[in-house]
């Protein structure tokens, strides 16, 4: 008998769940805004296009939206770059368009969480500006980093840093002073030892949740607070310590303050405290640290809720260390009572449909398209695995599809900074970024009327939308076969533990009380016990006599109820 996926996905119901904890075990789903969709045909995705596709994330069956940043900007870094915290870029609409947009989710059942960035500001902000306008010495240069630089004349940066983006982690202004910026120059770090940062972005978080939103996704979460003294590194090369080793600007025990503050602020619009209130807020953490185990330091009880798994993220699709880091995300989270994440695909790596396109040990941005047929094949089977473990999970846009990385693009369109800087990131972002396809045909398939701000592929036709609904065996459907079985499967969602079952070299095989897992890793079919009623597969099998011949590269789930 030969097995695929199962029927089509029961309906969503469009209520937001009054679960307190909802997040232990949400399926979040990452929106990119620019590259999303676009209402007004400039290009460029907005708040109004996002709102449009509401009810398309609705049936997809995910639990809440992560928006990444739409704050005022200059767009030096995607919006990364933050101008004014409490109004909307006007390329993305504006606040009335925010508070739409978060109604609409609300009424459809879905949560909106929104990025905050407070490593750094745009160099246009209005604190910024203040401090170069005023002076060394001024108090208003005291809310970032500025120091006098070394050597005879002040002509070489105060320390070491390198920036992410590559280059010096220090630019000098006209009045021979320099200042910090861990990644573009026109992003300078804020100085979070002065209280007024503090209590800035304390009020911000007021404002926001004011305004009814679910919850904060913390970009940078790991580099708020610097080592005293700004103390040198010490050699070159130090993005290859990124995540890896202790280093002075990241990861600091002074973080967790910070955090603690925050958390009395949303805890402060609980239902408790606020009869009516929605459930529970949350914050989840880009947090890049050394282990695991210093990622679980940023959950405790009374800081916050989530953190990014980027471990998991960075595994190869082998079986061995998949289990190896699953075992320590889990044994690592279990102490301090929070969920494990799992995540694939983000706006920062390459979408992992190429990345197990390619040979291993290539790292997280590869400019290479690799072998289509068996990235696509992994990815579907990474996902099927990825939803199967205890916690909660991440979709970035378009991998619902089955998106690659586009590979090709000129260099004159391309926009990451870290591009143009060298010697930091690899700077081949925008390949994760080009706006996704909606239908077929039309100047930007659907994304919107005016071609899209990044160039699409010819191939994106029959990646769309409209060229996958309803079809049989396509990756859209297969994701929303899974985000339908797992609502309704009791043993998935939240959890804290998996127990495994011996499987074949290169076989990953779990139960989770009567649901079970098996993910074929190697480059050849396995033959394993027929463990129930198949669930779901990420490509075809066969069953017989008790026994299941999986192909290469393929999950399945079966239920033994």
């Amino acid at each position: 008998m030969s097995q695929q996926q199962s029927a089509a996905p029961a309906p969503v119901t469009a209520t937001v769940a009054k679960r307190r904890d909802w997040w232990r075990d949400a399926v979040i789903y990452q929106v990119y805004p620019r590259s999303f969709a676009d209402s007004n045909g400039d290009g460029m995705g907005d708040l109004e296009g996002v709102r449009s596709r509401l009810p398309y994330l609705r049936d997809l069956g995910i639990d809440a939206v992560w928006l990444s940043p739409f704050y005022a900007s200059p767009q030096a870094d995607a919006g990364y770059d933050v101008a004014d915290y409490r109004a909307v870029d006007p390329m993305f609409g504006n606040l009335l368009d925010a508070d739409a947009l978060i109604r609409d989710a609300h009424g459809l059942g879905l949560r909106i969480i929104v990025d905050l960035v407070p490593n750094h500001s745009s160099d246009q902000h209005e604190w910024f500006k203040r401090a170069l306008a005023e002076g060394p010495g001024s108090p208003s240069r005291d809310r970032y980093h500025f120091r006098p630089g070394k050597g005879e004349n002040g002509e070489l940066p105060p320390n070491d840093w390198e920036s992410i983006f590559g280059g010096p982690a220090w630019t000098r202004v006209a009045d021979g002073e320099w200042y910090l910026h861990l990644f573009a120059p026109e992003q300078p770090d804020f100085n979070w030892d002065h209280p007024a940062v503090g209590d800035e972005f304390r009020s911000i978080l007021r404002f926001w949740l004011d305004m009814g939103v679910d919850g904060f996704r913390i970009d940078v979460a790991h580099g708020l607070v610097k080592a005293e003294g700004l103390p040198d590194l010490g050699g070159a090369d130090q993005l290859k310590l990124l995540g890896n080793d202790v280093m002075p600007f990241f990861d600091q025990d002074g973080v967790h303050d910070v955090y603690r503050q925050w958390r009395h602020v949303l805890d402060e619009y609980s239902p408790s405290l606020r009869p009516g209130a929605p459930p529970e807020r949350i914050f989840v953490a880009e947090a890049w640290t050394p282990t695991v185990e210093r990622t679980a330091n940023y959950v405790r009880p009374d800081e916050l809720h989530q953190a990014f798994n980027f471990q998991y993220l960075s595994t190869e699709w082998d079986a061995a260390e998949l289990r190896k880091v699953i075992d320590r995300t889990l044994e690592a989270m279990r102490p301090v009572g929070a969920p494990a994440t799992w995540v694939l695909s983000n706006h920062d790596v390459t979408r992992h449909a190429t990345r197990f396109a390619n040979p291993p040990g290539l790292g997280t941005q590869i400019r290479t398209a690799g072998d289509r047929d068996l990235g696509l094949r992994r990815a579907r089977a990474a996902t099927l695995l990825m939803l199967a473990l205890p916690g909660s999970a991440y979709v970035y846009q378009g991998e619902e599809l089955g998106l690659p990385d586009v590979v090709d693009l000129p260099d004159e369109v391309r926009q990451d900074p870290a591009y143009f800087r060298g010697a930091g990131q690899d700077g081949f972002r925008d390949g994760c970024r080009v706006p996704i396809p909606w239908t077929r045909e039309g100047s930007s398939y659907g994304f919107g009327g005016g071609g899209s701000w990044l160039p699409q592929p010819a191939s994106w036709g029959e990646l769309s939308v409209e060229a996958q609904s309803g079809v049989a065996g396509s990756t859209l459907e297969l994701y929303r076969s899974a985000l339908s079985v797992r609502r309704t499967q009791p043993d998935l969602g939240a959890g804290e533990s998996v127990e495994w079952l011996r499987a074949p070299e290169g076989v990953l095989a779990f139960r989770r009380g009567e649901f079970v897992c098996v993910a074929n890793t190697s480059g050849e079919s396995v033959t394993t016990p027929a463990y129930g009623r198949v669930l779901l597969a990420s490509g075809e099998l066969t069953e017989a006599d008790g026994e299941a011949k999986v192909p290469a590269d393929t999950t399945v789930w079966w239920t033994t109820a």
